[in-house]
């Protein structure tokens, strides 16, 4: 499933044909993709502008004209693709490809077209159906089902040590999947929860409430909130990290995996400086967890 930094990278992708332009057509292939679409989803989008397109965690949001919010989150599987008016290529418009959409089948996995006024096409195809999308009134951003229970973002002037070190207090449960629970902190997903500790210094695998005091933040929690916001700042910067199919529009990778410390390396040589450790692969909550057993404490 792409992460925040996958999703950041669509959205900046979509931004030149979608911000700012007039929605004149929408084209539904079918009615559902994970939930039903709503029965009043192409007249609550079509003759509007979308004034601008914003994430939230892993949710783009399109905010309408008319007062309306198009919400859509890629699933597993999900990818935009771009069609401009002038047959140009738009750079850094990515998405999610695979190896059908070589064949005439990849047209059935086109569920949704935008059909927008300068002449673009925006079609979102998605395999395996696991994507959203939702259009609802403006007014209930904030208690939408899916947005009313998000934490805060990673990205933003929220995170701070001061802020893990209260979210943490008293939680006691393993770094590892206290970063990976949404209600805390949003967007940060297996990879660059693993990256993140690592850079940090920091075991998946200790107790979250032992990097927290109760006379203020600490060390720990200081150095752990910059490392998530450096990780997925940088993977940002180099387009993501192409694992199984994520390329942009013109077939070129992302580029943050070739700079993964610790993910996918197990039984390689540690990266960190006077560090002997060889890096290790456990199970955590289900997901592979990747790090250093001698420099990660």
């Amino acid at each position: 499933m792409p992460e925040l930094p996958e999703v950041e990278t669509v959205r900046r992708g979509l931004l030149p044909v979608m911000e700012g332009e007039q929605v004149r057509r929408v084209v539904l292939h079918r009615r559902d993709l994970r939930f039903p679409l709503p029965d009043d989803f192409e007249a609550r989008i079509e003759a509007a502008t979308i004034e601008s397109l914003d994430r939230r965690a892993k949710y783009m949001l399109a905010h309408l004209s008319n007062g309306n919010v198009l919400l859509m989150h890629l699933g597993m599987s999900g990818r935009f693709i771009i069609h401009r008016h002038d047959e140009t290529a738009a750079a850094g418009s990515f998405y999610h490809r695979t190896a059908s959409d070589t064949t005439p089948k990849a047209a059935k996995h086109v569920h949704v077209v935008f059909e927008m006024a300068s002449g673009d096409i925006i079609e979102y195809a998605d395999h395996r159906r696991f994507g959203v999308m939702d259009v609802f009134p403006r007014a209930q951003l904030s208690s939408h089902k899916l947005l009313e229970k998000l934490g805060i973002e990673p990205l933003g002037n929220e995170l701070s040590g001061t802020f893990l070190n209260e979210a943490f207090r008293g939680k006691k449960a393993p770094l590892k999947a206290a970063l990976l629970d949404q209600h805390i902190v949003v967007g940060v997903g297996n990879i660059y929860a693993c990256e993140a500790l690592y850079r940090a210094g920091l075991s998946p695998r200790r107790m979250s409430n032992t990097i927290t005091s109760r006379s203020g933040t600490t060390a720990r929690a200081e150095r752990l909130a910059d490392t998530i916001r450096e990780v997925l700042q940088d993977a940002i910067a180099a387009g993501g990290s192409s694992l199984r199919d994520y390329v942009n529009a013109d077939g070129e990778l992302g580029y943050f995996q070739h700079a993964f410390d610790v993910y996918d390396r197990a039984g390689e040589e540690c990266r960190r400086e006077g560090c002997s450790g060889t890096i290790g692969r456990i199970v955590q909550s289900g997901r592979s967890t990747y790090f250093c057993p001698v420099c990660q404490r």
